[in-house]
This record gives C-alpha cells, structure tokens and sequence, in this order.
C-alpha cells in the first residue's frame, strides 16, 4: 500500500511544481520591471517559468516511462521464471 502513495505523492506534485515555476518566473520578472523601471521582463520571466514547468512534466513523464519499462522487464522476467520452473515440475 505504501508503495502506492509513495507514487501519488511525486506524481501529485507535478501540479504543484507547475504553478510555482510559472508564479516565480513571472514574479522575479515582475520585481525586475519595478527595480529598473521597464514592462517587458516579467512577460520574460513568464516565459522562463512556462519553459521551466514543461521541462519538469518532461522528466517526469520521461522518469514514468522508464519506471513502467523496468517493472514491465521484472514481470517478463517472473513470468519466464514461472514457466521455466513450471515445466521442470512437468519433466
């Protein structure tokens, strides 16, 4: 069961990293424009920070991908066992 949360956590945290890369990008380039004066930078930041959020679902989906290939490699493998063992059983 644990193992279970323990997925539900890091995967439930893609939302949340994904408003906080967006709002952070966006509010050191809001704090930019104030301290010289300009109305460009936070649309930067914006950028920055949308470039960032999709760049950690990114990972993530990659990380997921590799964790489904390695547990569908582990079931292949048990399976093979199984029948090897079963057949051996027959002999």
């Amino acid at each position: 069961m644990q193992h279970y949360w323990k997925g539900y956590g890091s995967y439930g945290a893609i939302g949340l990293e994904f408003v906080l890369s967006v709002l952070v990008g966006f509010g050191i380039g809001y704090w930019l424009d104030h301290q010289f004066g300009t109305q460009w930078i936070k649309w930067v930041g914006l950028g920055f920070g949308v470039i960032t959020a999709y760049r950690t679902i990114w990972r993530v989906l990659k990380r997921a991908n590799r964790e489904a290939r390695q547990a569908e490699e582990r079931n292949r493998k048990a399976r093979r066992r199984f029948n090897d063992d079963d057949a051996q059983d027959r002999d």
